[in-house]
């Protein structure tokens, strides 16, 4: 990068950053395996299985907590019944809409055949079913479609990009996970205006059509720790999980600050979140069809996670980032998402700063209507990790007291090393 860059930006003093404990609610699960155990008991609907059937179970690209646990779980217990289940990757178009990069992805999540006990059916392979009321064809998984029984596990969660009864979780799932490519193209086609309406619609076809006999709903905390998990009846899953939505949106986690100047962000990743990193934590969204979260005049995204494989969907949301970052990006990861969802800002590239040090430092530089107490700056690891964040020595007095926060050390300097790189969050 020329030196006209760094001459503008490297005398932009960085604000002293404490550490600081956010203290949220946490219902959590001790025992995942014995909980997901008891609740398939209990629902009676594992008595759907019987022996001799092949079994699908649907599982998707998310960075779940306990996912393979819970997987594999689902799995010991279909076999319990003399089924024979195997794997089904449920996630539209992720993974480079390839088979290949779709088991790559479920394998990066550690749902590997050999972990599981189960084989993973990789296709981009669909099935037309039919069409909804409104005309919409439904595409479903053509490997899934031709099983006995279908199983699909999913987080059910606040959606990034709109909002409605139905969000993010298992009717989603069946509608853009299982319809692949070509069913994600559909629901989506009509834009994030309509989803609300699209994905229950769509689902509520399929669950008609296929033999779908239960799913199961996991809910995290503001930890990103397994809170409930609950097993639903095909016929209640519309009502069940919109309840469950309900839960999963007064637990999440947040920032506990309503306005700041600048949101560091040191990494975002498609494990982190569908978006790369949560709007719903940022409060920058990719469309007008959802709000919510900080007012935040900079967002400064510093790397890419490893297990994104290359994919920098949301990158586009922020406003700075760093070579590292760019030089991680893989375009045939990134771009096959935004070209399905047809919402293309997020894969957009932002400003691109040699280190570091100049993106916080090109930030700082171009705010407007800086209080005479300086700039104020939030730095978080990703938006799953919210427990211990970092805040700006002038944000001290908006946090004194609160009951929900803990101040942990004493000011210090940010840390970077010769090549301009920050020191990681320990």
């Amino acid at each position: 990068m020329s030196g006209v860059i760094e001459e503008l930006l490297s005398d932009i003093p960085i604000p002293k950053m404490v550490k600081i404990r956010q203290i949220f609610e946490q219902p959590r699960i001790d025992d995942v395996e014995k909980a997901c155990v008891e609740k398939l008991q209990n629902s009676g609907l594992i008595e759907r299985i019987k022996p001799g059937q092949s079994v699908a179970v649907a599982v998707g690209s998310r960075g779940i907590k306990n996912i393979a646990l819970i997987v594999r779980t689902v799995i010991n217990e279909i076999k319990k019944k003399g089924a024979s289940p195997f794997i089904v990757p449920a996630m539209g178009s992720h993974g480079g809409a390839t088979a290949e990069g779709q088991r790559a992805v479920l394998e990066g999540l550690g749902v590997t055949e050999e972990y599981v006990g189960a084989p993973i059916k990789s296709s981009m392979e669909v099935v037309q079913l039919g069409k909804t009321d409104d005309g919409l064809p439904v595409y479903f998984d053509k490997i899934a479609s031709s099983a006995d029984a279908i199983v699909i596990i999913n987080r059910i969660k606040p959606h990034t990009a709109f909002r409605g009864r139905i969000e993010s979780g298992l009717m989603k799932m069946i509608t853009i996970g299982l319809g692949k490519q070509k069913g994600a193209e559909i629901c989506h086609a009509m834009g994030f205006g309509y989803m609300a309406k699209n994905v229950p619609q769509i689902a509520r076809f399929a669950l008609k059509k296929m033999p779908i006999v239960f799913g199961v709903g996991i809910v995290e905390n503001a930890y990103d720790e397994t809170a409930r998990i609950e097993v639903l009846h095909p016929e209640e899953m519309e009502d069940k999980e919109a309840e469950l939505l309900m839960w999963a949106k007064q637990h999440m986690g947040k920032i506990l600050l309503d306005k700041f100047d600048i949101l560091v962000i040191d990494e975002i990743g498609k494990d982190i979140s569908g978006d790369g990193m949560d709007p719903n934590v940022t409060g920058r969204y990719p469309t007008p069809y959802a709000s919510g979260g900080p007012d935040v005049q900079r967002i400064v995204v510093l790397s890419l996670t490893e297990k994104s494989h290359g994919n920098a969907n949301g990158v586009g949301t922020a406003d700075f980032t760093t070579r590292r970052l760019f030089e991680k990006m893989r375009f045939d990861q990134t771009y096959p998402n935004a070209l399905t969802s047809t919402v293309v800002g997020p894969v957009k590239v932002p400003m691109v700063l040699d280190t570091d040090k100049l993106a916080i430092q090109a930030a700082i530089k171009t705010l407007n209507s800086v209080a005479e107490y300086g700039p104020t700056i939030v730095r978080i690891k990703n938006t799953l990790s919210l427990e211990e964040i970092m805040i700006s020595e002038n944000l001290i007095p908006m946090v004194q007291g609160r009951k929900d926060i803990k101040i942990l050390t004493e000011p210090f300097d940010l840390r970077f090393d010769d090549k301009g790189t920050i020191e990681p969050f320990l």
